[in-house]
This record gives structure tokens, C-alpha cells and sequence, in this order.
């Protein structure tokens, strides 16, 4: 009994840190949040417990629903590109071909560049009078004019959906690579051996070897899409019109640009509501996959 109580004890003195430090960053921001969330919280000193209001009006205003739908599509368009370009990219990178090494390391740049630079050189891009995109259009006879994307609601959104692939795809081809990589020569050799072609290897073994990565990369991906505030920031501030305003980009303009703190906590709160859902579906998903009931 002394033995084992001084295990459990040394277990406890050594997780202490650990649980110190999320309770300091974690637990605590996300509490006072959540009451946050419930006051008229403002610049001024004191505040008042309001209870629901907040959420009311949140979920009262038409334009919320609107965000929120602009949201899922900005992230599911996003983090499905990704996805897609990333295996593809993966499959090109696994290949035996000559200056694979250097075609690696030329994947890298728009996930070395900081990101800020990364996103005004796309913003220069995009810009009407002297930006590429613009001049290679016109070049081409497909436009008569100059056209400023970031100026129409419709072009504004699909552009920072784009400078988030551009940004998020070199991270996802890495993971897909080092994935592939790991899956057992012997495996396609053997496939390989009784006839099976490269598309066929693909589907029937390096795809559901890869499952577990990709659901990862997936969950991780979607997180940072659905939380990314730096590229349509910086690109549009949400606009013209709101076009490009997501959930994030909202929570922001009420809480700081409103001084509506108490607002925009319960925006943040039902951001948070959101994320956890989509890490209890993810969850779920890797077990019924560990248990072999996905087939």
C-alpha cells in the first residue's frame, strides 16, 4: 500500500505542471470567457449580468445565420482543396524521378514565407490596375479591363480561398509524403508482382493505409481554416459588403472594433461550441476506425 501510494503520488507531483499550465492558459481564459459572455461587458469599468441576451441577439440577427453558413462554405472549400492538392502533390513528390529532392524543397516556400508577406504579395495580385492576375487575364482576351477581385463580393471570397490553399498546401503535402512513405515496400511489390496497376495499388493500398492521416490532417486542417482571421484580414477585412466575413473575422469586429466585449465572448463561445463538435465527431470516427467497423 506505501508503495503504491508513493507511485501515485510521484505520478501526481510530476503531472502537476502539466496541469498547472492548462488551468493558467486554458481552463481559466475559457471560464471567464463563457461569463464574459453573459454581461454587457464594454470600455466601461463596471458591467452587468445580462444572462442570455447576448445570444439572443446573436442568433436574432439574420446576417449572424449568414456568416455562419459563409463560414462552413469558406472552410469546407478550403480545407477539401487542400486536401485534394496535397495528395495529389504527395503522389508527385513519392515518385522516383529525377530532382525529386529539389522539387521537395520547392514545395516549401509558401509555408517558410511568413505569413503577412505571403498575403500582401497576393493582395498585389489580385489588384486591378498593375496586379498579375489582372494583366495575365487581359493578355489572354478573357476580360476587356482591368479587374479588381477584392472589389466584387463574389471574386473577394474565392480569392482568400485561394491564398489559404496557397499558404495551408505545403504542410498537407509533407504529412501525406512522410505517410506515404511509411506504408511497407513490400505491400506494392507484392500488388505489383500479381499484375495490379499504379491506380489500383493507390486505391486498394496506399489510400487505406493513409485513413488515419488524413482524417488527422483533416481535423487539424479544418481547426486552423475555421479559426484563420490573418488572410481575409489582411486581404479584405471582411468586406466589400461583408462578403468575406466569417465567424472569426465577426467575433473580431464586435469585440474589438465594437468594444462589445461581452458580444463578442459569446461569439467566441459559440465558435468554441462548433470546433469541439467537429473534435467529438473526429474522435468517434478514429475509434469506430481502431475498432475495424469502418471498412
Amino acid at each position: 500500500m506505501t508503495s503504491t501510494r508513493s507511485a501515485s503520488l510521484f505520478a501526481l507531483a510530476l503531472l502537476a505542471p502539466a496541469i498547472l499550465y492548462i488551468l493558467a492558459i486554458v481552463a481559466y481564459p475559457l471560464f471567464d470567457t463563457v461569463v464574459l459572455s453573459f454581461t454587457n461587458a464594454a470600455l466601461r469599468p463596471a458591467y452587468d449580468f445580462v444572462g442570455w441576451a447576448n445570444y439572443e441577439r446573436i442568433f436574432g440577427a439574420g446576417n449572424f445565420t449568414e456568416v455562419i453558413i459563409r463560414t462552413f462554405v469558406w472552410t469546407f472549400a478550403s480545407v477539401s482543396l487542400k486536401m485534394i492538392i496535397g495528395m495529389f502533390g504527395a503522389v508527385l513528390l513519392n515518385a522516383s524521378i529525377p530532382g525529386q529532392t529539389l522539387f521537395r524543397i520547392l514545395t516549401m516556400p509558401p509555408w517558410i514565407v511568413p505569413m503577412a508577406i505571403g498575403i500582401f504579395m497576393w493582395g498585389w495580385m489580385y489588384n486591378g490596375q498593375f496586379g498579375m492576375l489582372s494583366g495575365l487575364l487581359q493578355n489572354f482576351g478573357l476580360i476587356a479591363g482591368p479587374f479588381p477581385f477584392l472589389a466584387y463580393g463574389s471574386s473577394a471570397f474565392w480569392a482568400t480561398v485561394v491564398t489559404d490553399v496557397w499558404i495551408g498546401v505545403p504542410m498537407v503535402t509533407i504529412y501525406f509524403l512522410a505517410s506515404m512513405q511509411s506504408i511497407p515496400k513490400d505491400l506494392h511489390e507484392a500488388a505489383w508482382t500479381d499484375g495490379a496497376g499504379r491506380l489500383y495499388r493507390f486505391r486498394r493500398i496506399t489510400l487505406p493505409l493513409m485513413v488515419p492521416a488524413i482524417m488527422t490532417m483533416s481535423l487539424l486542417s479544418l481547426i486552423a481554416t475555421f479559426n484563420s482571421f490573418d488572410i481575409i484580414w489582411i486581404l479584405t477585412q471582411g468586406g466589400p459588403s461583408n462578403q468575406t466575413t466569417t465567424m472569426i473575422i465577426d467575433t473580431y469586429k464586435t469585440a474589438i472594433g465594437s468594444y462589445r466585449y461581452g458580444e463578442g465572448a459569446a461569439r467566441a463561445v459559440v465558435i468554441c461550441i462548433f470546433v469541439s463538435i467537429f473534435c467529438i465527431v473526429y474522435f468517434r470516427a478514429v475509434r469506430k476506425l481502431s475498432q475495424g467497423e469502418v471498412k
